[in-house]
């Protein structure tokens, strides 16, 4: 079935934001008083579920809201270090030229998105921002409306576990990106619709399917 509205997460899909985060997570840990990160530890994150990675962490749920608006704002003062990934307008632009809505949910503010974003930000149909560490299923319900897509011909692109699993709440397609936060052995063991390896890979399976369609 052919795909009319295509859902990209942005830190790690879209965004290079990986290295920033590495160079700051720290920082954070010890502003809120939880488990630093070691480098050893950061290949077995790579393979955790957000949930496990809180629990080894030890970072207790009622202080996500107050992390998640930190480093948002850590972000806006880093905007300069963090860039797209190669590759990512013109996937965007050729998606768009081929008739697919574009929509982003991401838990960065859509002022930070639109940032990063630049000039691509304007390919972009729908943004629903500042989601929750697990509130991207509601987001996701309420892009889908506003789209008037049926959620069968709705695929979201992410590259963490949470991403599939949020895909799969409501009932839509799930893309998995090989070079983000999750390592690919971790979101291959979940079994997505897609796996995409490069950048281009994404237009080409999507604009396949809806040739075919």
């Amino acid at each position: 079935m052919p795909y009319s509205l295509a859902i990209f997460d942005l830190d790690g899909t879209l965004a290079d934001s990986f290295p920033w985060f590495l160079r700051t997570i720290n920082d954070v840990a010890d502003h809120f008083n939880f488990r630093r990160v070691k480098d050893e530890d950061i290949d077995e994150l790579r393979h955790a579920s957000s949930r496990e990675i809180l629990s080894r962490l030890e970072v207790p749920l009622w202080k996500l809201p107050a992390i998640a608006r930190h480093a948002r704002r850590l972000k806006a003062e880093a905007a300069a270090e963090i860039s797209l990934f190669a590759g990512v307008e013109t996937m965007l632009r050729t998606l768009a030229e081929h008739g697919v809505q574009l929509a982003l949910v991401t838990s960065d503010s859509e002022a930070n998105a639109r940032e990063k974003l630049g000039e691509a930000a304007e390919l972009f149909s729908h943004f629903d921002c500042s989601a929750s560490l697990f509130g991207k299923p509601a987001k996701f319900r309420r892009v889908i409306r506003r789209a008037g897509v049926e959620p069968g011909k709705v695929i979201a692109i992410g590259d963490e576990v949470r991403d599939i699993e949020a895909a799969r709440a409501v009932g839509i397609a799930c893309g998995a990106v090989c070079w983000g936060y999750a390592a690919p052995a971790a979101l291959r063991a979940l079994g997505p619709d897609h796996v995409f390896e490069r950048m281009d890979e994404i237009t080409d399976v999507l604009c396949q399917i809806r040739r075919v369609g």
